[in-house]
């Protein structure tokens, strides 16, 4: 070996032992910036994709509007002109698109409102539903998929696992009705405990109003954590699996630290990466709401918002509740993409 191999060799072998080298001056901003492109031009589809998908929906929304009564041709026509709807669908298309730009949805069909403003008024309801359900499902998926993860194979790992495969795989709105049935209308000597929907009583006031919402919120609560935190128990559980055998945790057991110790410390921060993307494209689900939970439990979010506007075909309202439901998730799933660099840089190489 010549004298001018050796210190090649030698940097060759220090490379291989410290992991991929990650040029962070120019690596990270050029990542950052192919994948805000591509939330930018997803976006772009979605908008072109919500105008011309909604417009295959059956039906007439003016006759729809009007009821089934009576109505001449010349009201027929008049309320076609005042929605837009005498308009060739090219010059539709440009006034959607142009608006949309802007931030201006439309006027809806049956609310003769904003569009802009029927979400807005719905949002807060939607992030108090699936919000809570959120944090409680991710944090009880965390924990049981953790804990299953290290204990594989013994009968807690075969309950956990068995438990949420199967109500992972239930319908949302069948536990939901399932849950009305027992809890709120009663069953045998069981009284019925809950509402059966909405998302307050009336007449409440003050720390009485919270409770009374509370009350509300516990059904279409459990609906949501039952089913959704399956998917977060798998994901963990599955990453931890991955790392039980790796030196660096042979090493830390190696050193005499106890088990919790090197689970807390050392495996699950080291397991949590594919969970993270997990998060953030649950929370833009979050935004988006659970449409049939809101429907059958009568909740006055997003997603019932949604169920209300197909029923016309309300076009403005839907289209634009469309495309909020899909930005939340791709602007979650872009920041989860930008933050998995900073867990694990050799991602942005």
């Amino acid at each position: 070996m010549t004298a001018d191999a050796t210190p090649a060799l030698v940097e060759d072998k220090q490379r291989t032992a410290a992991g991929p080298r990650v040029h962070k001056g120019s690596a990270y901003p050029r990542y950052l910036a192919g994948k805000v492109a591509g939330a930018a031009v997803s976006l772009l589809a979605v908008l072109v994709t919500s105008f011309f998908l909604f417009r295959l929906i059956p039906g007439d929304p003016v006759k729809t509007m009007t009821g089934g009564r009576q109505v001449s041709a010349e009201q027929l026509a008049a309320y076609r002109e005042e929605f837009g709807l005498d308009l060739p669908l090219w010059r539709q298309f440009t006034d959607y698109c142009g608006k949309a730009l802007t931030g201006d949805f439309g006027t809806s069909y049956q609310f003769r409102a904003p569009v802009v403003d029927k979400i807005t008024e719905a949002v807060p309801n939607t992030l108090l539903l699936t919000g809570t359900a959120f944090v409680l499902y991710t944090a009880l998926g965390i924990f049981l998929g953790t804990r299953s993860a290290w204990r594989r194979g013994k009968l807690g790992d075969r309950f956990n696992t068995g438990l949420a495969l199967t109500l992972y795989s239930v319908p949302s709105f069948w536990l939901g009705l399932l849950l009305i049935i027992v809890l709120s209308v009663g069953v045998g000597p069981l009284p019925g405990m809950f509402p059966t929907g909405g998302m307050e009583s009336g007449g409440e006031e003050g720390f009485g109003y919270v409770l009374d919402v509370a009350h509300h919120l516990v059904l279409p609560v459990v609906t949501l954590v039952a089913v959704e935190y399956g998917q977060t128990l798998l994901v963990t559980r599955s990453a931890l699996l991955d790392e039980m055998g790796s030196d660096y945790l042979t090493t830390a057991r190696a050193k005499g630290l106890r088990d919790d110790l090197v689970r807390r410390r050392h495996a699950v921060p080291n397991a949590l990466l594919p969970t993270v993307t997990l998060i953030f494209i649950n929370l833009g689900r979050t935004v988006a709401g659970v449409i049939l939970v809101e429907t059958v439990f009568s909740w006055p979010g997003l997603g019932g918002l949604f169920y209300q506007a197909l029923s016309v075909p309300d076009l403005p309202l839907v289209q634009g509740l469309f495309f909020v439901f899909a930005a939340a998730v791709i602007v979650m799933n872009t920041l989860a993409d930008l933050v998995y660099p900073l867990l694990d840089p050799r991602v942005a190489r």
